[in-house]
């Protein structure tokens, strides 16, 4: 198994550090930009560039431009939302969100502020409609990003530096162990089944603000 996830590891190192630290940042970004953050996995592309890490610089880089990234992505979203939101969600594309996904992000915006954004950055589907509701909404942009660039530095940081030493760590001693290879599979799930846990946390918490009956029937809406 070793010798598999050698080649895997090279592969991606292979690659070269200025196009992987690229490419990392492009789909964060996409990730964090209304709807393509359903489908582009950005967080999976991140964690994979991030175990060629092979020196402080590159990981410096790649943790600082999959910031600049998410806030990019995020800058985008907000825009879309302060001029084309209210078109956006009542087209066909908005509709396929789900009406009930939107109030759930209006909702949680309203009660919860400045909290709702930083919160939302580690929820899959409210880190891309969140960008658009607020843009919507009268909170201004300064504040937006005062609450989410940390939380994007923490997210960053978190993948990265799980990703570069898993990697490290499996190079360290796959000569000497043949199940070295298991370890790095088992570090890395241990953190998905970690991620996962806190998104569960993070969703209850959520349900106490967003969640209200009647939501996603267009017959209940305030319009």
């Amino acid at each position: 198994m070793n010798e598999w996830l050698d080649a895997i590891l090279d592969l991606v190192q292979g690659v070269d550090p200025v196009l992987r630290t690229a490419l990392a940042g492009i789909f964060i970004m996409l990730e964090t930009t209304i709807l393509l953050g359903l489908i582009v996995p950005g967080d999976t592309v991140v964690l994979v560039a991030s175990t060629a890490v092979a020196s402080p610089l590159e990981y410096w880089s790649l943790s600082i431009v999959v910031i600049v990234g998410a806030l990019a992505g995020a800058s985008l979203g907000f825009a879309i939302g302060r001029y084309f939101g209210p078109r956006l969600r009542a087209s066909r594309l908005g509709a396929r969100i789900g009406e009930k996904n939107w109030q759930r992000a209006e909702n949680f915006l309203d009660r919860r502020g400045g909290i709702a954004v930083f919160v939302s950055r580690f929820l899959p589907v409210l880190h891309s409609l969140t960008p658009l509701v607020v843009g919507m909404s009268t909170l201004r942009y300064k504040t937006f990003m005062l609450w989410l660039t940390p939380a994007c530095i923490i997210w960053s940081f978190a993948y990265v530096s799980v990703g570069s030493a898993a990697a490290v760590g499996y190079r360290s001693i796959a000569e000497t162990l043949d199940s070295a290879a298991l370890i790095f599979v088992a570090a890395i799930v241990g953190f998905w089944l970690l991620v996962f846990g806190v998104k569960k946390l993070l969703d209850r918490y959520v349900a106490r603000f967003a969640d209200r009956p009647g939501d996603g029937d267009a017959t209940t809406r305030d319009d």
